[in-house]
């Protein structure tokens, strides 16, 4: 699968090496920037992600931020975009089999190699579950007639 990745300053140096992460799985990152550990804005990078998921030229997308809160709450302003801030392997999972969370968030200052590997790989290994799952999902969109 190819992946769009896309970090801020602080989150630069997760984003490498979930690059590596991606690549030993079999799948091909796309990065998006950050390039280097200068400051920048981190909306500048999650718009671009967040975009080519809404756009439909990806399924799926990650971003990383010191914290992964600013990350996400950018690239859920997205149409079908469901971004999900994940910290540890379970919640990845349960993000991806009960939400059908299109783009992982990471807070990058906070997780280390190994954790980093083990979010990706569970989310990434994670299947929808639909069902009932399905229909609050759907309501996530939000239509202003309702």
């Amino acid at each position: 699968m190819i992946i769009p990745i896309a970090s801020d300053h602080a989150g630069y140096p997760a984003k490498e090496q979930i690059k590596k992460v991606l690549e030993s799985l079999g799948h091909m990152p796309v990065d998006y920037g950050t390039h280097t550990e200068g400051s920048v804005d981190y909306p500048d990078f999650a718009k671009l992600v967040a975009s080519a998921i809404t756009d439909g030229e990806y399924n799926r997308g990650i971003l990383v931020c010191g914290s992964g809160q600013g990350m996400c709450m950018t690239a859920n302003k997205f149409p079908g975009v469901r971004a999900a801030l994940a910290w540890t392997s379970e919640i990845a999972t349960l993000a991806a089999q009960h939400n059908n969370a299109n783009v992982l968030c990471l807070p990058g200052r906070f997780l280390d190699e190994n954790e980093l590997k083990e979010i990706v790989t569970a989310w990434l290994n994670a299947e929808f579950e639909g069902g009932r799952h399905q229909t609050r999902v759907d309501k996530i969109q939000i239509n202003s007639k309702d």
